[in-house]
């Protein structure tokens, strides 16, 4: 992996797991938006009240996210697919991305049910497959930030059955994904500030 790529600030707070060279596709093909990713993970902050802040739909963690991606002109994207034979459509599924630019798509999964992830990587794989992708990346929690849920009362908010690091890695190893390059990275107690 391409670790020597990231930043000292971004390995100290992130867990990060890449495959297919996706850093270095990145990092050389596709410069802004990996200049763009690197901007958020080294200024990310989790902090204590967002933590404890209800969500009502998204966490304030990710309308953060969201909220930097989008001033840098990263847009939500439905991707509408049709399948055809002779005139007939056979099949038309929509693959939704959360952040989309110049062939890069971004996925944010702070607190959903882990199936979100073959969601994911099934797009990320279709996607690629159809050559309008060349890298995904999920934006999710290193599995020992549930440390710091239960110290907080929130544990039950954020059990086992739902998105975290230890439940993408064996996607991710078991090539959910297929060909796409991925990069996972888990947000880790080093980027917790209790006092925020």
């Amino acid at each position: 992996m391409s670790l020597d790529l990231f930043p000292e600030a971004v390995c100290r707070k992130f867990e990060i797991v890449e495959n297919h060279h996706a850093a270095s596709i990145l990092h050389t093909d596709l410069r802004s938006e990996w200049d763009d990713l690197i901007e958020m993970l080294t200024q990310f902050t989790l902090r204590r009240s967002d933590i404890l802040t209800p969500g009502g739909g998204k966490s304030p963690i990710s309308r953060g996210i969201n909220g930097f991606f989008y001033n840098r002109q990263w847009k939500e994207h439905d991707f509408k697919i049709q399948v055809k034979v002779d005139d007939a459509v056979t099949l038309a599924p929509t693959h939704h991305v959360d952040y989309f630019r110049n062939r890069v798509a971004i996925e944010t999964e702070w607190n959903n049910k882990d199936p979100f992830f073959d969601r994911d990587l099934t797009t990320f794989r279709l996607l690629f497959e159809l050559n309008v992708l060349s890298v995904g990346a999920i934006i999710t929690r290193a599995s020992e930030l549930q440390d710091i849920f239960d110290e907080l009362g929130k544990g039950r908010s954020f059990g086992n059955s739902t998105t975290h690091m230890g439940k993408l890695i064996p996607k991710l190893n078991n090539r959910a994904s297929g060909g796409c390059p991925v990069l996972a990275f888990g947000i880790k107690k080093t980027a917790y500030d209790a006092d925020a």
